[in-house]
């Protein structure tokens, strides 16, 4: 029957009673096969562990950036041991650690989880992160970033100021003010043209 189809027989379950065949075309079959695997391995999500490694003494912005990848491995599914590393007399003072794993868990409080909590393990300090899957918040959000401002914030000076001058109906643009000449009082003038009338009559 394979021959006369120009198919091919494959033996699909051979330790089945009777074994179990199939008449198809064997290269198409193998495709198949390969691609449904390739696949199944696309779907399958790896989930390694990444780490993270800080300073008592880091920077703002190195805590910043560093606790932003945090995030992108977070959201990536991965989990982050983050480890604080001491250096000499640094050991005696592990509270330095513990603010900064603090700090780095508060940041994600609502979207991960604080899986292995913060411990010793010779001159480090670890704590270990893992995704939380029951919550969806954007883990790719900067930490410490300042907060907009606000619509109801005061206008600049000048802008005010600006406002102010057209709301105004009798306000006028301000311009340099001549000095007016001094008139003379009406008494003096009068007595001039006194003087004037009696010396024309002599």
């Amino acid at each position: 029957m394979a021959r006369g189809l120009e198919l091919d027989l494959v033996e699909i379950a051979p330790m089945a009673a009777p074994p179990v065949c199939k008449i198809l075309d064997y290269g198409k079959y193998r495709y198949e096969l390969a691609q449904r695997d390739k696949e199944s391995r696309r779907k399958a999500q790896t989930i390694a562990i990444k780490e993270m490694k800080y300073r008592p003494k880091i920077g703002d912005g190195d805590f910043d950036t560093k606790t932003r990848k945090v995030g992108e491995f977070l959201a990536e599914g991965h989990k982050v041991k983050i480890t604080i590393m001491f250096r000499g007399r640094e050991i005696a003072h592990p509270e330095l650690g513990k603010r900064i794993l603090d700090r780095i868990a508060e940041v994600y409080l609502n979207s991960a989880k604080v899986e292995a909590m913060p411990k010793l393990d010779g001159k480090n300090m670890v704590m270990v992160l893992a995704p939380d899957k029951k919550i969806k918040v954007d883990l790719l959000a900067q930490p410490d970033r300042p907060p907009k401002p606000s619509v109801g914030n005061p206008k600049p000076a000048r802008i005010e100021a600006a406002t102010s001058a057209k709301s105004s109906p009798n306000s006028s643009p301000e311009a340099p003010v001549a000095p007016a000449a001094e008139a003379s009082p009406p008494e003096e003038a009068a007595s001039v043209v006194t003087d004037v009338e009696s010396s024309v009559e002599s």
